[in-house]
């Protein structure tokens, strides 16, 4: 596994996505729930920063239509979006954020 350090843990607020470009992968970082999640930036219907979404039930919704992706899985729970976006391992290592862009979940 190749992790990518993304951010110090004190920049991810709960329930607040944190839009990163790793490796020239976007990716939006949420924390909720006492878990971290990473998940490709880009809704998999409209192409828009799943980061200016709101967070809720462990999920992210995508401000243009509405569409809510589980943060563990990528799965939409309905429509308009039909089609997953991948999400990333994480771990946590001396107070820093790490994400393997390498391995989708």
């Amino acid at each position: 596994m190749a992790y990518v350090r993304a951010c110090a843990e004190s920049e991810l607020a709960e329930d607040t996505p944190l839009r990163l470009v790793l490796d020239g992968t976007a990716v939006t970082l949420v924390r909720t729930e006492g878990e971290v999640y990473a998940i490709n930036d880009v809704c998999s219907h409209a192409a828009v920063s799943l980061s200016e979404g709101e967070v809720e039930d462990c999920a992210i919704e995508c401000w243009l239509h509405g569409s809510r992706f589980d943060l563990r899985t990528g799965r939409p729970s309905g429509p308009p979006a039909t089609q997953p976006v991948p999400v990333y391992p994480v771990k946590i290592e001396a107070d820093a954020i790490h994400v393997d862009l390498n391995q989708e979940s």
